[in-house]
């Protein structure tokens, strides 16, 4: 079982702000997989499960909020005894330009909070992500630029990039982090 994580936060209030690109990219992938999400309290996330190839995937939304997300994932790597080598993140970038899609297999949380805490929770850097680039801002501070919402120019750079991040997500399960990084990163 594979389970991918897609970061954000939750609410109509921050449903096409920059921090919730991992969300966008999971509602893509549950469209094409032919699933829907259902609120599972005890994780506190929404959860779709799906089949891949053979693999069971779980694509989860914590609803816990971007700077709490290892709580959910935590929960859920426990409860479906997922090892790390099985999680995917999908997360949203500032030193990455919009559009621009970078896979790692392991690392630091390079300051982004959502990766924080699931490295906190789990103990663990050793799990696949896939950033996405929303830029950062050219005036004012972070936090309003992460909660805001992409530009028309800005929607044009990552809106193909979102695709491209979910046919990422595919390729990294099938080839493996690697093959997805020669072929998606850049």
């Amino acid at each position: 079982m594979k389970l991918i994580v897609g970061l954000g936060n939750p609410g109509k209030k921050y449903e096409a702000t920059r921090h919730n690109m991992g969300f966008m990219v999971l509602d893509l992938l549950a469209e094409k997989l032919g699933t829907s999400f259902v609120e599972k309290k005890k994780h506190n996330a929404m959860v779709a499960s799906a089949l891949y190839k053979g693999e069971k995937l779980l694509l989860v939304k914590p609803l816990t909020f971007m700077n709490s997300s290892g709580e959910a994932v935590r929960s859920l790597c426990d409860y479906y005894d997922v090892d790390t080598s099985d999680l995917v993140v999908l997360v949203d970038d500032l030193t990455l330009e919009p559009g621009v899609i970078r896979i790692r297999p392991k690392g630091s949380s390079g300051g982004q909070n959502g990766i924080a805490s699931i490295i906190e929770h789990l103990g663990s850097k050793e799990f696949a992500r896939i950033k996405m680039g929303i830029g950062k801002p050219q005036f004012g501070d972070a936090i309003a630029h992460v909660l805001g919402h992409f530009s028309d120019e800005e929607w044009s750079e990552v809106e193909p990039a979102i695709f491209r991040a979910a046919e990422a997500v595919y390729c990294l399960l099938v080839e493996g982090t690697y093959k997805a990084m020669n072929e998606y990163n850049g």
